[in-house]
C-alpha cells in the first residue's frame, strides 16, 4: 500500500511538469509524451488502391524487401502480421514481381491524412555521422558524450492514463520534490550527477549537437578505430529547432536553414554558437554499440536499412509498418517514390503525414539528409482484414 501511494504521489507531481518534461527520443526507442489534456487528434486513414501509389506498377521493390524482413523480427509477434511475415520469408528476395504480388495479395494501402484533412506533410532526412574523438579529455577533445545518468527518473504514464501507453516522463529528485531533469544549458555548464558518465570526448560542439539530433553515429579514435554509438536516453525536455530560431532572429533565410547552413553560420559566429545551441533544451545520452552491428538501431531495436527506413510519429503510424512515400529528392523537384519501413522515431517527427528519411552513413548521406525538407504524401500498408486505427 505504501509503495502504491508513493507511486501515485510521484505521478501527481510529474503531471504538473508535463509541459516542461516531454520525452523526445531524438532517435529512439520511446514514444513522445503528450499531456493528458492535449492528446493529439488521431490521423485520418482512407482506404486507397494500388494504382493511386505513384510508380507502384513499375517500382523496384527488391531493395526494401530486406527492410521488411527486419520489421518482421518484431511484427511476427502481432497476430495480424504472423502469416504475412511467415509468407514473406518464402518469397525470393530478388523477384520484384513476386514481391509486388505478395503486397497486393496480403495488404491494403491506406492513405494517411492530417487531422485537418490535408494530405501533404514535411519529409526530412537524417543519417549516421562520423565524429573525431577520444576516450579521454584532451585539449583537442573537450566536449563530452554522456552515458545516461543514474539520477534521472522515468515514469510510464500508461499506468495512469491508458491513452498515453508507452509514453514517459523524465525528472529528478530535488530534496523531496520531483523536478524536470537538467536542460542542455545546465548540462553544458556541468552537473555533478554526470561526472564520470563521459564515454567519449569530441572536438566540435556543433558536430556533437547534430549527433544528438541524428541519434546515432560513429566515433573515430586517434588510432583510427571507429566505435559505434547509439541512443540511450533523453533528458525529457522538448526538442526546439535552432534553424527556426535563427530565422526568427533574422540571422538566416529559410532556404539556408539546413544542417550545412547552420554549421557555416556557427563557424562565422563562434561567440553566438553556444547560446544558440542551448535554445534547444533537449539533450540525448548515448551508449556504445557492438562492433558487429552493420547499421544503427532504430526504435524497434533492429538495424535500419539505408534509404529504406523512415522515422515516424508512432502516435499516427504503427512502428514496423510498410509505408509508401511519395516525395521529391532533397532540394529538388525530382520525384522520390519509394516503399519504406517505419522503423524509427524522432523528437522533431510529430504529426500524421511526417517522416524522416534515413540516408545511411558518412558525408554523402549527411549532405542528402542536411538538404532534405520536402513535401510528401504517405500510404500505410495494413494487413487485409485489420483496422488501420487499431494498432
Amino acid at each position: 500500500m505504501k509503495s502504491k501511494l508513493l507511486k501515485w504521489s510521484v505521478l501527481l507531481s510529474l503531471s504538473l511538469l508535463l509541459a516542461a518534461c516531454q520525452t523526445k527520443p531524438v532517435r529512439k526507442p520511446v514514444a513522445p509524451v503528450a499531456p493528458p489534456v492535449t492528446i493529439p487528434q488521431p490521423p485520418i486513414f482512407t482506404q486507397s488502391n494500388w494504382e493511386a501509389l505513384p510508380e507502384w506498377a513499375t517500382l523496384d521493390l527488391t531493395p526494401s524487401w530486406a527492410a521488411l524482413l527486419q520489421s518482421c523480427r518484431v511484427l511476427r509477434n502481432k497476430p495480424q502480421w504472423q502469416q504475412i511475415c511467415s509468407g514473406a520469408e518464402l518469397v525470393d528476395k530478388n523477384d520484384n514481381e513476386a514481391q509486388r504480388k505478395f503486397y497486393e495479395d496480403r495488404l491494403l494501402p491506406f492513405q494517411i491524412f492530417n487531422p485537418d484533412g490535408s494530405e501533404t506533410g514535411v519529409i526530412t532526412g537524417y543519417y549516421e555521422p562520423l565524429l573525431l574523438g577520444s576516450r579521454t579529455k584532451t585539449e583537442r577533445f573537450r566536449y563530452p558524450i554522456y552515458a545516461a545518468p543514474d539520477d534521472m527518473l522515468e515514469i510510464d504514464l500508461g499506468d495512469t492514463y491508458p491513452q498515453l501507453k508507452g509514453q514517459r516522463l523524465r525528472g529528478r529528485l530535488s530534496g523531496k520534490k520531483v523536478v524536470p531533469y537538467y536542460n542542455r544549458a545546465e548540462i553544458d555548464s556541468g552537473t555533478d550527477s554526470l561526472k564520470g558518465r563521459e564515454i567519449f570526448w569530441v572536438e566540435n560542439a556543433v558536430e556533437l549537437f547534430f549527433l544528438q539530433i541524428q541519434g546515432s553515429g560513429r566515433i573515430e579514435l586517434p588510432d583510427g578505430r571507429q566505435i559505434k554509438i547509439g541512443y540511450a536516453d533523453q533528458n525529457g525536455h522538448p526538442y526546439v529547432s535552432i534553424g527556426k530560431k535563427l530565422i526568427e532572429k533574422g540571422e538566416m533565410k529559410l532556404e539556408d536553414a539546413s544542417m550545412q547552413g547552420i554549421k557555416a553560420w556557427g563557424e562565422k559566429n563562434p561567440e553566438k554558437l553556444m547560446p544558440l545551441l542551448e535554445l534547444n533544451p533537449s539533450y540525448v545520452f548515448f551508449r556504445e554499440l557492438p562492433e558487429t552491428l552493420t547499421a544503427p538501431l532504430g526504435a524497434m531495436g533492429i538495424p535500419l536499412t539505408n534509404e529504406y527506413s523512415i522515422a515516424i510519429d508512432p502516435r499516427a503510424i504503427p512502428l514496423g509498418s510498410p509505408v509508401f512515400l511519395a516525395t521529391t529528392q532533397p532540394n529538388s523537384t525530382t520525384p522520390l517514390n519509394r516503399l519504406m519501413l517505419a522503423q524509427d522515431t524522432g523528437g522533431a517527427i510529430r504529426g500524421a503525414v511526417r517522416a524522416d528519411f534515413f540516408w545511411g552513413f558518412g558525408e554523402k548521406a549527411g549532405a542528402q539528409a542536411g538538404r532534405m525538407k520536402q513535401q510528401g504524401r504517405m500510404w500505410v500498408l495494413f494487413p487485409k482484414g485489420s483496422e488501420p486505427v487499431k494498432f
